[in-house]
């Protein structure tokens, strides 16, 4: 897929450049984001480039991994924002993967809530997602809240789920759908009744 640019009140969501080189770096050297985020540890320039100029492009491009960066208006980088597991969006599943992280300096201020509202929002009117996954480490408290101010609804706990750093990990489930923000699913959902 080509990558595009979306756009909220307060933030411009983009595909990473070579300007965001350096800011990726400081950012994703922070301990709080390696303690749940499957990147390199320490993270340095080389890791930023690497992640700026092939990983996230590639993707796109594969349709493995849709990658923006969240920025202000002003330019400075919030964070990362991106749809994963995007082989299911080509099955009856239409099912993708939420995955984020935020600047240290960025954080408690409703930024990445309104990136993934954004997000969610074009994952359903424009890939035809029908449930959109956001899975954590139990631990990741705020990983959770931004989930559960986008709308998610929990589901449970997924044992083992998560690998990061060579461990099994516990992990907290929730999926948002299209009808969780009164949109028409494509395909028929029938709930299970209610015990």
């Amino acid at each position: 897929m080509e990558p595009i640019t979306l756009r909220t009140d307060r933030l411009l969501l983009r595909p990473f450049a070579a300007q965001d080189v350096a800011a990726v770096a400081a950012a994703c050297d922070d301990p709080d984001i390696q303690r749940f985020v499957p990147v390199p540890e320490p993270y340095t320039l080389q890791d930023a480039e690497e992640f700026v100029h092939v990983t996230s492009p590639a993707g796109w491009r594969d349709d493995t991994a849709y990658n923006f960066g969240v920025f202000t208006h002003g330019g400075e980088l919030v964070g990362s924002m991106g749809l994963t597991r995007l082989a299911h969006l080509r099955t009856a599943e239409r099912q993708a993967e939420l995955g984020f992280w935020t600047a240290r300096d960025r954080r408690r201020k409703g930024y990445t809530a309104e990136a993934g509202r954004a997000v969610a929002d074009w994952a359903f009117t424009s890939l035809g997602v029908e449930r959109l996954e956001w899975v954590a480490q139990v631990e990741n408290a705020g990983s959770r809240a931004v989930a559960l101010r986008i709308g998610f609804v929990e589901e449970g706990i997924q044992r083992a789920r998560i690998v990061h750093r060579g461990t099994r990990r516990d992990a907290r489930i929730a999926a948002l759908l299209p009808s969780d923000w009164g949109r028409r699913l494509e395909t028929p959902y029938l709930p299970s009744p209610t015990v």
